[in-house]
């Protein structure tokens, strides 16, 4: 059960990322935390049940990467950002609440899994949400994106090779890691340059953490 614990936890979370986000905005986030937690019983959506665990591992976690991303953000339009296998909906839910003004895409090849993030979305009145329900090299977007991201799809190589027909001119993937994947960094695909590894301190999370930028190469 979501409650006052877990919202403490959040607030001190937030503040220790720099974010400010209303009450309103951090209800909706433990609201998000609820609704995976009662669907999971059916839909196996994480292993992670834990309500302490669950604010650490599936909202900070997302959200540490919030503000690296925003200031990638273009100028002068809303930003457009696809979650390749979006799962449970991290990263791309927590971001789609926090910011109301983006575009996102969630993007899964697992049925129950898109049933769940409709319903989500509908439920948290994320007008700002498309749900998409195929594999990613199907997806044909009418607008590419600016940001493609993933927190747990692939290994770089993949993750890249996979979706690169989906980055705008401009567009940068920027993928969540645990530990610095120099492996995989090594292991690029030709046409992709390293932009940056960022270290991210995720509070309450004792787990390294960073957001790998990648480039295309024209």
């Amino acid at each position: 059960m979501i409650g006052q614990r877990q919202e403490t936890q959040l607030s001190e979370g937030l503040a220790a990322l720099g974010l400010a986000l209303d009450g309103a905005v951090q209800a909706r986030l433990l609201a998000y935390l609820g609704l995976l937690l009662k669907w999971n019983k059916t839909y196996s959506l994480t292993a992670i049940t834990a309500p302490e665990r669950m604010v650490s591992h599936h909202l900070l976690d997302s959200l540490a990467a919030l503000a690296p991303i925003a200031a990638r953000r273009p100028a002068g339009r809303p930003l457009r950002l696809v979650d390749v296998g979006s799962g449970g909906g991290q990263p791309g839910i927590p971001f789609a609440i926090a910011r109301p003004d983006w575009r996102i895409t969630l993007l899964d090849s697992n049925h129950k899994k898109t049933t769940f993030l409709r319903q989500a979305a509908i439920e948290l009145n994320l007008a700002n949400v498309e749900v998409v329900c195929d594999r990613v090299e199907n997806l044909q977007p009418a607008v590419p994106y600016d940001i493609v991201t993933s927190r747990a799809f692939a290994d770089l190589n993949d993750f890249c090779r996979l979706t690169r027909h989906l980055l705008a001119e401009g567009g940068r993937w920027a993928a969540l890691k645990g530990v610095h994947p120099y492996e995989e960094i090594t292991a690029l695909p030709a046409g992709v340059a390293l932009g940056e590894v960022l270290p991210l301190d995720v509070p309450g999370l004792d787990a390294e953490r960073c957001l790998v930028w990648l480039e295309p190469l024209a």
